[in-house]
């Protein structure tokens, strides 16, 4: 943390060396660990944050030559149709430059993550939230929430936290639990180079990459091992097989902007030995007390319906076949209302409902210092929100993918009505990141978040959104998903080799 001002001549003294914190400039001797201006590490992260909001606004460099994602599909992953797709259909599903967040800020993302995880786990939590829940999950849910369920044994695959970053706060934004990119974003790793030598420690490694794929179907395996044990401990059944077939499931699977994905995580699958199906819902049906689509009894269901809780009539059968606990769902309608519908944040923003759901005071200490202020949108409070509006954001409980949500400084009167008549919360705004991208000769300005993928709570990979507009979108030009670069934060302050090197 702190550099010293004069060069290392190599001869022995008795004069005390000085140094100069390169955050708050203070000067002290030699050895002494503690910043003046700040005892704790508050200073560290703030100064680290400070570098890393000077890399983001003036770096340009590439991280994604031009022509390596082809080579990735083509002769790496041997998938040269998913790589014409994406050129046909997504040509701004990956932006060519990274983002750089610091190690304190991923500490600090993973705190939030671990300290959702726990206040989920509560008994009063899943009571309080079980009166206020659909139907589904009620029926679920019940006998005591008795984890043996096979509905409740699944931890669910690919939760999506994302945050924003502004100067040296983050705040999450949102949970989702079908949070889709993950492989995309595998894809894209194999693709980066380094686009100077100091960063070769910090791109992911072909090594690194693999292992991830791997960690996917391991969690996917995991999975069918929690419902068979669980069934297992219900029914004295220890009849069960290995995973054999997995139907990943979407209205208009082949329309879906990221049906690129789905034809990714279907060779992973099958490159492991596991059948992968792509189907819409209405393609499924239940019979013989199981799901079947066509000849194949499906084993498991990757869920990547925003029918949350499967109420259309399209999710008949895989709606029965859930219900039956003839179908490993994942994720699934209870996952969904623990942890994103958006009403949850209301929960863990609030310091006097976490209380009473008696959360310790360090975790409390955690979501309220992280995740922005949330309410319910009520009518008797609309004088006072459309008086706060510019300093909210107003989202759809059960909204996905930035539809329907709305800057409150952007909104009009008549949207104003649509929302006090449906279902919506209201978030204090923190300000997303900003990246530069383009060139010093043509630059532009994008915003960016963070999306950690998760795993029962552990951080699995961590990507980027690049983008211009209200929300995330996959439309701006140099936008969508991004890699994301962690620098330690002794290099960002204390290597300044470094620092001129990726600002070069």
């Amino acid at each position: 943390m702190h550099e010293s001002n004069k060069p290392n001549d190599n001869h022995h003294s008795d004069i005390p060396t000085t140094v100069t914190c390169l955050v708050c400039e203070t000067v002290t001797t030699e050895g002494a660990t503690v910043c003046r201006s700040n005892e704790d590490a508050n200073c560290l992260a703030k100064g680290a944050a400070e570098r890393i909001q000077k890399l983001n606004s003036q770096c340009f460099c590439i991280s994604l030559p031009e022509g390596a994602l082809k080579r990735a599909l083509k002769l790496e992953l041997a998938a040269p149709e998913v790589f014409d797709l994406i050129e046909q259909r997504c040509p701004h599903l990956f932006s060519a430059q990274p983002v750089f967040v610091s190690r304190t800020q991923q500490m600090r993302m993973a705190a939030v993550i671990q300290a959702i995880e726990s206040v989920v786990a509560l008994p009063t939590f899943r009571a309080k939230l079980v009166s206020a829940a659909p139907e589904i999950v009620r029926q679920m849910m019940s006998q005591n929430m008795n984890p043996t369920t096979a509905a409740l044994a699944v931890d669910g695959v690919f939760f999506g936290y994302d945050f924003h970053l502004h100067e040296e706060k983050i705040g999450l934004i949102e949970v989702n639990t079908n949070a889709g990119g993950a492989l995309l974003n595998a894809v894209l790793a194999r693709a980066q180079h380094a686009c100077c030598a100091v960063m070769d420690d910090v791109v992911h490694t072909q090594a690194k990459v693999q292992e991830f794929e791997q960690a996917i179907v391991a969690m996917f395996q995991h999975e069918w091992r929690l419902a068979q044990d669980a069934k297992a401990s219900a029914h004295n059944d220890h009849s069960s097989h290995d995973l054999r077939t997995i139907a990943i499931v979407d209205e208009h699977p082949e329309a879906q902007y990221l049906y690129p994905e789905f034809l990714l995580f279907q060779q992973l699958f099958q490159r492991h030995g596991i059948k992968g199906i792509i189907a819409a819902p209405e393609q499924l049906s239940w019979r013989d007390g199981g799901l079947w689509c066509g000849e194949e009894c499906i084993d498991l269901v990757y869920n990547r319906l925003t029918d949350f809780y499967l109420e259309g009539p399209k999710v008949d059968a895989l709606r029965q076949a859930y219900l039956a606990q003839a179908v490993v769902l994942t994720p699934n309608p209870c996952l969904h209302a623990l942890y994103a519908d958006k009403r949850n944040l209301v929960i863990w923003s609030d310091p006097q409902q976490l209380q009473q759901l008696g959360v310790d005071a360090e975790t409390q200490a955690c979501l309220l210092a992280n995740i922005p202020r949330t309410e319910v949108v009520q009518v008797k409070y609309a004088d006072r929100l459309w008086a706060n509006r510019r300093q909210l954001f107003f989202k759809p409980n059960a909204g996905y993918g930035g539809r329907a949500a709305y800057r409150g400084d952007k909104l009009t009167k008549r949207v104003w009505e649509e929302i006090l008549a449906g279902e919506y919360i209201a978030q204090e705004i923190i300000s997303p990141g900003e990246r530069v991208s383009g060139s010093p000769e043509m630059p532009a300005q994008m915003k960016f978040d963070i999306r950690q993928y998760t795993y029962q709570g552990v951080v699995q990979w961590t990507a980027a959104r690049l983008y211009q507009g209200q929300t995330t979108n996959f439309r701006t030009p140099g936008g969508g998903f991004a890699p994301v670069y962690t620098l330690d934060d002794n290099d960002l302050l204390g290597n300044p080799q470094k620092m001129a090197a990726l600002l070069a």
